[in-house]
Parts: C-alpha cells; structure tokens; sequence
C-alpha cells in the first residue's frame, strides 16, 4: 500500500512546479469558499476587465498610448451601462412587474384549457388527474408569488451594497487594465523561476477562456436582439423581458433554453390561445434557437472549447450548485481549466515496478 502511495507521489508530484502550483490552487479554493461574498466586486472586475483587454489591445494597434486606450475603453463601457440601465432597466422592471400582476390570469387561462381538454377526454384524462394538475398548478403559482414578494422585502437592505459595487467595481476595473503589466509581473515574481507547467496551462486558459466569455457576451446579445425582433413583430406581451431572458438562458447550456421556452410558452398562450399565432410564434421562437445552436454557436466557439456535451452538463451543475449564478457563468472556463491542467500536469510515462 505504502509502495503505491510513494509511486503515485513520485509519478504525480515529483518536481517543485507542481507542488507550488498545487498549494496556489487549494489557495485560490479556500480564499473563494470563504471570502468570495466579500471580494466578489473584485471578482466581477477582474472578469470585465479580463473582457475588455481585447480592445484595449486593439485601439493600441492604432498607436494610441496605453493609457489612453485604457481611457477610451474604460468610458465607453460607462458609457454603454449608463445607457443599459436608463432606457432598458425601467422598461424591463415595468414588464416584469405587469407579468407578475398578470401570472394568476394566466394560470386560469391554463387551467380553463386543461378542463376543456380533459372533457373532450374523458376516456383518457379523469377528473382527479385534472384536479391534481390544478391544484398543482395553484400551489406552484402561490410558492412563485410568495418567493417574488419575500425576495422583493429582502434586497431592500442590499441597495446599500449595490451602491458599493457601483464604485468599487469601476474603481477596481480601472487600474487593473491601467496596471495591467505591474500586477502581473508582482505576481509572478513570487512564483518558482522554472514555471513551464504554468505557462502552458496560463496560454490554453487565455486563448479559451477570452474566446469563450467574449464569445458568450457577442451570443448573448444576438440573440436577445433577435428574439425581441421576433417578438415585436409578432406583438407578443413582455416582448423586452422575454427577449432578456432568452438571451441571458445562454448562459446555462443546454438547460437554459430549455427552462426559458416555459415563460415564452405560457405568455403565448396566454396571449393567443391555441390559435394560429400561438404556433407561428412557438415556430418563430424555435428557429431563432435553432439558428443559434447550428450557426451562431459554431461561429462563435468553434476553436474556443473542445468539451464533450456530458462534461459541459456537470461541470454546469457542478460549479452552479457550488457558487451560484457565476458557478453557472463560468462552469465552462472552469470544466476548461481543469482539462488544461490535467494534459499540462507533468507525469512520468509509466509506473515503477512495485
């Protein structure tokens, strides 16, 4: 037992890197299990700032000093958020609080259908299964109602921390796309001088991970602008608040689009009853997400991931179950992550002999 322990040390970690590496990385653990509540406005920055490096970059190929490109950058995104916030945020909330104003009507409308389908039915629905599916369609919607009102009461005491991120997290972004270089190499300097392993496993993260979330932020946006147009046309209620949905369901592979298509349906058959429209719309609706599966997608990511569609679900509801909305985020950088360390992990090409 003691011969096959030593040989998996031996084989596994043999040299300097990886146990520094090792350390940093239970390191990196501990401190997100324990303080990430309170250093998440750093966490936030250092994402925004890893996403606008690119074109930070970029104006710099124009000659633009650093600082500059840094300045130009850095205003635009302000620029780009204020706007956000102050047309599309009181829209989005009015919608969302006529939806909720609206969620016991479309409830009846949905019960009204079941009994009138279970009459036409009655050899293969029976009246208790109706009852059953009503009352449990009442008991759902009571639980929603009941979690959107204490939800609501709760985050009164969190406007003080909205305001905190409001500051902090520009502040933070600033210097570190300013600072860029001095940060890093203070870093590093801590770090063992021969670090290959951490090389090869920092250049697959970057060239991946910038591709990925840039790519998730350009998928995002297209098809929420996409899906509002289709809904537009189409007159459907709530076309903003769903069309935000939709785009932010990209985030959630596979299970997203899949959760987000019940609000849809529910708000079209609310709206249209099983009419024509309601099918045009549902068609409509499955196109746009269809687009985005075959065309947008593998324009966006193809050289980006490589991750089989099984590790990209558990590594979702891994990372989600752990952390949440950013476990969600960034289930796929992380399932990344840990694949790029696993092929740079330096290991012997066998076994000693026991």
């Amino acid at each position: 037992m003691f011969k096959i322990v030593d040989s998996l040390i031996k084989r596994y970690f043999s040299n300097e890197e990886v146990v520094v590496f090792l350390l940093l990385l239970i390191g990196t653990l501990c401190v997100l299990a324990f303080w990430g509540g309170i250093l998440a406005p750093v966490l936030i920055a250092i994402v925004l700032a890893f996403l606008l490096q690119g074109a930070v970059e970029r104006i710099k190929r124009f000659g633009v000093s650093h600082i500059w490109s840094v300045v130009i950058v850095f205003l635009s995104f302000l620029a780009s958020c204020v706007v956000f916030i102050g047309i599309m945020v009181p829209i989005i909330w009015e919608q969302a609080v006529r939806f909720v104003n609206d969620l016991p009507r479309m409830i009846g409308v949905i019960q009204q259908a079941i009994e009138t389908f279970a009459q036409g039915h009655t050899a293969l629905v029976s009246q208790s299964a109706i009852d059953e599916v009503v009352n449990s369609l009442a008991t759902e919607f009571a639980s929603v109602g009941q979690w959107i009102v204490s939800y609501s009461i709760a985050s009164i005491p969190s406007l003080f921390s909205i305001v905190i991120y409001f500051i902090l997290v520009p502040l933070v972004m600033f210097f570190l796309l300013k600072d860029q270089k001095e940060i890093l190499a203070y870093m590093t300097s801590w770090l063992p001088k021969e670090r290959r392993m951490l090389r090869n496993i920092a250049n697959e993260m970057n060239e991946q991970i910038a591709n990925y979330i840039r790519g998730k932020v350009i998928e995002m946006i297209v098809v929420a602008v996409f899906t509002y147009i289709v809904f537009a046309i189409m007159g459907l209620k709530y076309a903003q608040l769903l069309a935000l949905l939709v785009g932010l369901s990209v985030l959630i592979p596979y299970i997203g689009a899949a959760a987000v298509t019940i609000p849809v349906v529910v708000v079209a058959f609310y709206q249209y009853g099983a009419s024509s429209d309601f099918w045009y719309l549902v068609i409509a609706y499955l196109v746009v997400q269809g687009l985005d599966g075959n065309i947008l997608v593998p324009l966006l990511f193809s050289e980006a991931v490589n991750l089989h569609p099984l590790a990209i679900i558990l590594a979702v509801l891994f990372f989600g179950g752990i952390w949440g909305f950013w476990g969600i985020f960034f289930a796929i950088p992380l399932a990344t992550l840990v694949k790029a360390i696993i092929n740079a992990w330096p290991r012997q090409n066998a076994l000693p002999s026991l």
